[in-house]
């Protein structure tokens, strides 16, 4: 038996990109939604992932405009000691849920499907009972096409052999004992994490090993605080970045000015960092991670047993009892980008460098204020995940081109101003000198810094070739 439902959106997947859109077309909209996801809760990929997590980012300007996350409260101690609070998963899980419980599902405007697997073409299948949708609907909406993926959804891409234990860091909690060695595979935030937690809980670092296949360069985080505090200290970062690209005179030269103004940090400065994940960390946890001294930069790994690791450039051993922690999920997928608005569908994609579920309510922002799917999609152009360091300078370029492109939209300007979940909205307080001589300085920088940027990228491309 098929069940037919009528709605104006149709959002596939509950994750915090399809809620933030949601949220938006409630608050400024009579329109109808019915939200399908695979999952058995709102959440996304929070639902699986590991204990330790938190967020990279100020709780503050995370999650759905509508709904504060945290107390706006700067950390008083701990390794965040200085920044604004970071929640945890737990908290993240329950924040989702209880905007559905509390917000969507009482306006009687939202249809939520959990545990049903969209198939495309206005259909989808419950996974509990085998009922099957049909959607009447107006346009669908996309939110799983970033396709987030942390370890604890998948296997780990290497082998497993001769009985050695190598398992997600959701497990670590439960691996912790006396005399225990651990491997952390993975280098991105998912391995900071895990190292973190393991010297958090007094793992003595002689008992770490940390696969390093690539360094990358991390953002501090003290620069990407929102609110009026830290405001001169993100916009002098904004246009010391912009300024290092006029002065600079190749993508490494970049980015050496970029590490000897503070601006970006690295594990450890005598390696040159070759990937952009777009990682924060305290200057504190930074610190403790470079006490970890067994780094091993060999490549990938392409199988474990016990005592040995085999990768890409040779052969590591380790205790043999190691328990290896797989931190290798791509949790940043670097699609291709696509067209935003397309006809009667909307694909929810990154408009701000690493910035998924802001973008969503901004595109939500533009579906509802701006005519014309030619603007939307002026307004709305991908910044697709960073993967390599010379990707951020592609990143900065589209990110500049889009700010420059934002402040020509109203209604786009009224949504930052007013947005809880916009990281740089103090920027854009045209009433106050301060921020106004900031924002004047930073228009005119990019203008000069965009085409230098292009041709940084452009001669690193030659020299790579």
């Amino acid at each position: 038996m098929t069940q037919r439902i009528e709605s104006d959106y149709l959002v596939t997947g509950a994750g915090g990109m399809g809620m933030a859109f949601v949220d938006e077309i409630l608050t400024q909209t009579d329109a109808t939604v019915t939200i399908v996801d695979r999952k058995h809760r709102p959440g996304g990929h929070w639902n699986d992932a590991y204990p330790h997590v938190r967020l990279h980012q100020p709780s503050a300007c995370y999650g759905v405009n509508s709904t504060p996350l945290g107390k706006e409260r700067v950390d008083e101690v701990g390794l965040n000691k200085g920044c604004y609070e970071l929640a945890s998963g737990s908290e993240v899980v329950a924040y989702f849920d209880t905007v559905m419980r509390d917000r969507f599902l009482p306006s009687g405007r939202v249809t939520f499907l959990p545990a049903t697997d969209y198939k495309g073409d206005r259909r989808a299948v419950s996974r509990s009972c085998g009922t099957e949708y049909e959607f009447a609907v107006k346009k669908i909406v996309d939110a799983t096409y970033l396709n987030v993926t942390v370890p604890s959804q998948r296997p780990p891409k290497f082998g497993v052999e001769g009985g050695a234990v190598a398992v997600p860091p959701n497990e670590l909690p439960r691996a912790l004992t006396p005399g225990q060695h651990f491997v952390i595979v993975g280098s991105g935030k998912t391995g900071i994490d895990a190292c973190l937690f393991l010297l958090t809980m007094g793992v003595p670092v002689e008992r770490i090993t940390w696969i390093m296949p690539n360094d990358a360069w991390l953002f501090d985080r003290f620069t990407v605080n929102l609110g009026r505090k830290f405001t001169d200290i993100c916009i002098a970062t904004q246009i010391g970045v912009l300024n290092e690209a006029l002065a600079a005179t190749s993508v490494d030269d970049y980015f050496q000015r970029l590490l000897a103004a503070g601006h970006v940090m690295a594990f450890d400065p005598a390696v040159k960092p070759t990937r952009w994940r777009c990682a924060t960390v305290t200057p504190m946890e930074l610190e403790q991670i470079r006490k970890i001294k067994n780094v091993v930069r060999m490549g990938h790994v392409e199988s474990v047993a016990p005592g040995v690791i085999r990768l890409e450039k040779g052969v590591h051993r380790v205790p043999e009892s190691s328990v290896f922690i797989d931190c290798a999920a791509d949790g940043l997928t670097k699609v291709p980008a696509k067209k935003v608005f397309d006809g009667t569908h909307i694909t929810l994609q990154s408009v701000r460098m690493c910035q998924q579920v802001y973008s969503a309510g901004f595109i939500a922002n533009v579906e509802i204020n701006v005519p014309g799917e030619a603007r939307k999609n002026e307004l709305c152009r991908p910044v697709p995940h960073p993967y390599l360091a010379r990707d951020y300078l592609r990143c900065a370029i589209q990110n500049s081109e889009n700010m420059l492109t934002w402040l020509t939209e109203p209604a786009v300007v009224k949504w930052i101003n007013e947005s809880r979940i916009d990281l740089f909205s103090p920027y854009l307080y045209f009433d106050d000198p301060q921020c106004a001589a900031g924002i004047e300085a930073m228009c005119g920088l990019i203008k000069q810094a965009v085409p230098k940027l292009q041709q940084l990228l452009e001669d690193d491309e030659l020299i790579a070739a």
